[in-house]
């Protein structure tokens, strides 16, 4: 195994599933300037996601329509006919 390729500084962060309010906690490097009070009382660095385990189609069985940037609208906003 190489040596000095694997990040150090792993901590506990919570990952919020913002399409759905999922969370969970689990330890990562990722930076963050957010924190949230974890059920256990304490306070962690939070991370939001947009699609997690809980919400992608793959791992969930259903098609579930994700639009969080407002692609759609803008698209129909630009192309739109004008009457």
């Amino acid at each position: 195994m190489k040596k000095n390729i694997h990040p150090e500084g792993y901590r506990l962060v919570v990952f919020k599933d913002m399409s759905n309010d999922y969370s969970f906690l689990t330890r990562s490097t990722a930076p963050t300037k957010e924190t949230i009070v974890w059920e256990d009382g304490n306070e962690y660095p939070l991370v939001k996601v947009e699609i997690s385990h809980m919400s992608h189609p793959f791992y969930t069985g259903k098609a579930m329509f994700v639009d969080t940037a407002g692609r759609i609208d803008k698209f129909n906003k630009r192309y739109a006919k004008k009457s």
